[in-house]
């Protein structure tokens, strides 16, 4: 495929609106249309993108899927949304390029990896923080053994606002540490556990189901605070803490090892990774702390999203799958968020995956 890739998206909100911005500046893409049933919101994207007169505003994406020549689509509208989207846009024969996560229930995951599959079409999933810079040099770090013994992680996630009214905050906010967990380690989670706290929203719920889980299994509240556990392959544990309603921000991530702490803070947005160097020599009868320092690693400067849509065009391009940004990929993390929820459901109890 040599000619500009044709592109409609779907979703012109918070997340939609960086999507279009990119889409609409890459030299390999042509932005066709925009679908949002709120047509006031297209009007604002057009002007403060300052959108080609070109570029179509629908407020009917069948309308769009049905009405225009295209090779791809990009999906930015909820969670809840995207079965029925993805699987009419795949029957029509273009790839997909889906918000995180790519569904709330595993059985739909996994009927889109196989539809993607069987129209020889890319399903590929917006896990924007895997094309982070800060992540691709520190799974370098981690591979490079300069941590030592792998013992443990942790994250923190939290902020005041804003408030999702369809799923809840473990849902919202813990696809990011999973899957950068999930890349440093190599390795895929084994059993979950979670507990979590309802504030706001306990009369709202939302449907999903996972390999234990009835067909639809409907989870009652939604929660504000989460507090998980995932134990990894080789015995590994991260430690997870999310909450929605702390005005103290923290976009915060370490592994710990026998020689070190390998720390991803976003919010340090010059100086974003680092490693903490230390161990323990052994003092009589006891221990002393020894080599401590604190080493900047160099992140390069990039927009992790930029890196997201130009791999996407690229997967198109060959039609080939992105091993970090498959369906398949989708699909385990969202096997990880069921397990999570139903562990949540059962007041903490531990779920095998």
């Amino acid at each position: 495929m040599t000619n500009p890739i044709k592109i409609a998206i779907f979703g012109a909100g918070r997340w939609g609106t960086h999507l279009i911005r990119n889409f609409n500046q890459h030299p390999h893409a042509e932005l066709i249309a925009i679908a949002d049933p709120h047509f006031q919101r297209l009007q604002t994207v057009k002007e403060r993108l300052n959108l080609n007169e070109r570029v179509k505003l629908e407020t009917d994406w069948l309308k769009v899927i049905h009405g225009y020549e295209l090779d791809a689509v990009v999906i930015a509208t909820p969670a809840s949304t995207h079965y029925t989207l993805i699987s009419e846009a795949l029957e029509r024969g273009y790839h997909v390029f889906a918000e995180k996560p790519l569904t709330l229930k595993l059985s739909e995951s996994q009927s889109l990896c196989n539809l993607a599959k069987q129209h020889n079409r890319q399903l590929f999933i917006d896990h924007t923080y895997l094309f982070h810079p800060a992540v691709a040099q520190g799974q370098a770090v981690i591979e490079q053994g300069r941590l030592g013994q792998l013992r443990y992680g942790y994250a923190t996630r939290t902020h005041l606002e804003p408030i999702r009214q369809d799923v809840d905050v473990l849902w919202d906010l813990a696809i990011h540490d999973l899957g950068i967990f999930s890349t440093w380690l190599g390795q895929k989670a084994v059993e979950v556990q979670a507990t979590g706290t309802v504030w706001l929203q306990p009369d709202r719920s939302f449907d999903l189901n996972s390999p234990s889980f009835p067909v639809s299994n409907q989870i009652s509240g939604l929660s504000d605070l989460v507090m998980a556990t995932i134990r990894y392959e080789s015995g590994f544990q991260a430690f997870l803490h999310f909450c929605w309603l702390n005005p103290d921000k923290q976009r915060r991530l370490a592994v710990v090892g026998s020689e070190g702490t390998l720390i991803f803070d976003e919010m340090l947005k010059d100086q974003p990774l680092t490693l903490q160097r230390g161990y323990l020599e052994t003092i009589n009868d006891g221990w002393k702390a020894a080599g401590v320092e604190c080493e900047k690693v160099e992140v390069e400067p990039r927009e992790p999203l930029a890196q997201v849509c130009d791999r996407f065009l690229n997967c198109v391009r060959q039609n080939q799958v992105c091993s970090v940004s498959s369906g398949e990929v989708g699909t385990d993390l969202v096997r990880v968020l069921c397990g999570l929820s139903e562990s949540l459901q059962q007041g903490g109890k531990p779920i095998k995956l």
